[in-house]
Order: C-alpha cells, then sequence, then structure tokens
C-alpha cells in the first residue's frame, strides 16, 4: 500500500509551463479492490466503440456538445471502428450510479470521463486499459509534467487528461454595489466571507455559495479549505482527518448555512453552475471552477462578475484545487486497442489539426487551462490569457493550486459524509473529522490498491 500527504503548490510557469509535479509512485503486483468489470470483450475486433460522456451530443447542442460531435466525426471519416456517443446528463453522471451500475453488470462503455477523484475506482476494479502503446513519445512530452503521472500506475498511463481547472470564488459586482459594498469588501479570510455574506443576504437571494449536493465533485470544491489550514486526509500511510484543519473546515461550511448566508440547495446543475446560480442574481458569490468563465462568456455576456482567490482560515495558506476530466478506455471492452488509438488521436495528436483542436476545447468553446506545452503556446498566440478573469485564474489562482487527489471510494466516502454532516445536519465537526479518520485507517491497514495520492 502506497499512500502520500498532499503535493506541493506550483508556481505560475511550474502550471502553465513547466507543470504539475510527479504525483504518483509505481505499484505492481497489487490485487484488484472491486468487482467492476465491462464483459464486453470481443477480441479486439469490433467496429463500433460506445463513448459516455456527459457534453454531447446535448439538447442544447451547445458549442461544447458539437466539439465532441465534431470530433468523434472526424475520427469516424477516417477510421474503420467507428465511435458512438451516449449522452449522460451531468448530474446523473457525476453523482447518480449509471457509470458504476454498468460496469457492474458488464455492460460498461468502451470509452469514458473520469475525474481524478474517481481514478482508483476503475483502476483498483481492472478496468482501465494502458495507452500508453498509442501514445506517441512526442505526445508523451508534450504534456505538462505530472499530469500523465497522476492518472498512471507502475509507468503506464490510463489517463488522458482534457484540461486543467483551477477553482475561484465568483462575485457579482451588482449585488455588491446593491449593498453598498465596493473592491475592498472582498473577502480575504473565511471571517470577513461570513460577515460579507450577511450583507448581501436578502429575502431572495443568498450571500454565499459552496456545492451542497454529496458527490465526488462537492469533496474536490472542500478540499482547498482542508488545505488552507496544512490539513491532509491521509499522511505516511495513515489517516490525517482527525486534525484542526480538518475540524475548522468542516466547522466553517457549516457556519454558512447555521447563519442562512448560504442556501442549502443550488439551482441549475449545481454548485459549478455560476449562470444558474450568480448569474441569475440568486447567489452574490460563489466557488467555482475556470469552466464557467466559457459559461459567461456565452450566455451571460453583460453580466458584471470578477473572481478572487479562496478566502483562508486566519493564518491560512492560498489554496485551491485542480481538477480536470481523461479519457480514458474500458480494458475489458470491444476493443480496447481501438478505443486507446481514438483517445490517443482525439487528445494527444501534436500535429496542427490536433493543437487546434485542444486550443478549441481548453480556450474556445470551455475555458480551462491546457494540459499540453504546445497548445498553451497556441493559446498564447491567440491571447487567451492576457488579461480579464483568465488572466487572474492564470496568473494568481492557479500557482496556488494542488492536484485533486485521487482516493479510493473507501477515503472518498468518509470525507463526503463529514462534510454532508456537518454542512447540512449541524453535525459536531471534531467529531465528524474523528469518525472519518477512523474509517479512513481501518481501510488503509487492508488497502492492497495503486497508490494513493
Amino acid at each position: 500500500m502506497a499512500a502520500t500527504t498532499s503535493p506541493a503548490r506550483f508556481s505560475r510557469r511550474s502550471v502553465l509551463r513547466g507543470g504539475l509535479g510527479a504525483l504518483a509512485a509505481s505499484a505492481a503486483g497489487v490485487p484488484l479492490l472491486s468487482a467492476c468489470g465491462g464483459g464486453n470483450s470481443s477480441g479486439g475486433s469490433a467496429k463500433e466503440l460506445s463513448f459516455w460522456n456527459f457534453y454531447g451530443p446535448s439538447d442544447d447542442r451547445g458549442p461544447q456538445s458539437k466539439w465532441f460531435v465534431d470530433t468523434v466525426a472526424e475520427w469516424n471519416k477516417n477510421n474503420d471502428v467507428q465511435v458512438k456517443l451516449r449522452y449522460v446528463p451531468n448530474k446523473d453522471y457525476m453523482n447518480g450510479s449509471t457509470l458504476q451500475t454498468a460496469f457492474q453488470s458488464g455492460q460498461g462503455p468502451d470509452i469514458f470521463l473520469i475525474s481524478p477523484g474517481d481514478f482508483l475506482r476503475y483502476y483498483n476494479g481492472g478496468v482501465l486499459q494502458d495507452l500508453g502503446p498509442a501514445l506517441s513519445e512526442e505526445s508523451k512530452k508534450d504534456y505538462l509534467p505530472g499530469l500523465l503521472e497522476a492518472r498512471s500506475v507502475d509507468g503506464k498511463v490510463y489517463g488522458l487528461p482534457m484540461e486543467i481547472e483551477p477553482l475561484a470564488m465568483y462575485y457579482s459586482e451588482a449585488a455588491f454595489e446593491k449593498a453598498g459594498l465596493s473592491e475592498a469588501d472582498l473577502p480575504k479570510t473565511w471571517d470577513q466571507t461570513l460577515a460579507v455574506a450577511q450583507k448581501l443576504t436578502s429575502k431572495d437571494r443568498y450571500g454565499v455559495m459552496f456545492e451542497t449536493a454529496p458527490g465526488y465533485y462537492q469533496n474536490f470544491t472542500w478540499y482547498p479549505f482542508l488545505w488552507q489550514g496544512d490539513g491532509t486526509a491521509i499522511k505516511d500511510g495513515k489517516a490525517a482527518f482527525d486534525s484542526p484543519a480538518a475540524v475548522q473546515a468542516l466547522k466553517f461550511w457549516g457556519d454558512t448555512i447555521k447563519t442562512k448566508v448560504a442556501p442549502r440547495k443550488s439551482l441549475g446543475t449545481g454548485g459549478g453552475d455560476v449562470l444558474s446560480n450568480l448569474g441569475s442574481g440568486a447567489a452574490a458569490m460563489q466557488q467555482s471552477g475556470i469552466w464557467a468563465v466559457a459559461d459567461m462568456r456565452s450566455k451571460a455576456k453583460t453580466f458584471k462578475y470578477g473572481i478572487i482567490p479562496l478566502p483562508t482560515p486566519a493564518g491560512g495558506q492560498p489554496s485551491t484545487d485542480l481538477g480536470g476530466w481523461a479519457f480514458v478506455a474500458n480494458s475489458k471492452g470491444k476493443n480496447p486497442e481501438a478505443a486507446a488509438k481514438f483517445i490517443a488521436w482525439a487528445l494527444g495528436s501534436t500535429d496542427a489539426a490536433g493543437v487546434e483542436r485542444q486550443r478549441q476545447w481548453n480556450t474556445v468553446v470551455k475555458t480551462n487551462l491546457p494540459p499540453r506545452k504546445s497548445v498553451q503556446e497556441a493559446a498564447d498566440a491567440k491571447g487567451a490569457f492576457a488579461d480579464g478573469v483568465l488572466k487572474k485564474f492564470a496568473n494568481e489562482i492557479a500557482p496556488t493550486g494542488k492536484p485533486e487527489p485521487r482516493f479510493p471510494p473507501e477515503v472518498y466516502q468518509p470525507i463526503a459524509d463529514a462534510i454532508q454532516a456537518c454542512q447540512l445536519n449541524g453535525a459536531d465537526p471534531a467529531k465528524a473529522a474523528a469518525d472519518a479518520a477512523q474509517k479512513i485507517d481501518t481501510f488503509l491497514k487492508t488497502y492492497q490498491g495503486a497508490p494513493i495520492s
């Protein structure tokens, strides 16, 4: 068993030029943990591969949906093995059981998306295909250092990242003006956040909003508040969640609900949906990621907003979470080798068309930090991060980031339960942290899967 502490922080140069740092150690000969499989194997001869995702083809046929549709169409035009998209609504994909149930019944997709937080569920379940043979050395070197390692075990790459997604606090300029507040009132600390949110709260608007629905996304958005107090879930192979940092972070989120400055339920697709919450006037401040810039740019062009770093506790250090989805192939699917080739082509092509495809995804149809050097250079040439909120994300927010941890479900779930208990049910943070730590420690004593980081 291998477990690490929280990864190191990064400078702007390391995030945008030098990478995220090596994250994963090697682990050979570890047994599988779960029985999720995909009994669709047909000896690599299948001519149609299923690709499950939460982007397209969606009902709104928006730019992100179109990118997926166009990418698959381009592949299908030039290859005998065809890829067929299956759209799964965002909420069902992220927090539902659609994907897990499919694998448990032996009907998992050939290609699908996973976050770093869910990597070990599928790796330890034995259903991730090694993508390395399909990737050129040029492609591997083009990825920022650490990004492939975060999705690797024993030197083998099992996921190809699409993006890097830091988190920040969005705020409505109109809401601040209406409350008689200025830029000088933008909160820097947790106490200031609660105080300013109180002034921003009205009968039809909450002062601040965090994700309230349980799931990997909520954990992802909560981790920075743990890290700000120098906390971690695992250290030196043992649970470290029973700490002052965890207790104060759990309490802070609970206090936002207890003082009624934050909602118990978000609008739209969830806490990451800035358009439906901040943009509708239902919230004055909202934690979300860099992806929301594209949504606001395309659907709320006149809405005036800004971003600030996530507020910190007294004496704390700035921190954000660097997420990002990856394409993965089902090793038990109909044609794993062809699935790996599609992924390597779609996300890893180093020719001009491949770089432009990734530039479009990361800076035009969606807003992220590109995971590849060549794509970052192409984006810079177009001035993608030259000004505005994207410049702030790149220069100020991302350098305080840490990669999203890859925790197996048995580590993720106790943390999720503690967050929910303290945020929505008024549980004692100290007891919740201790209970979670005990469950994590019990699991770690017998864990035999890939390294946890």
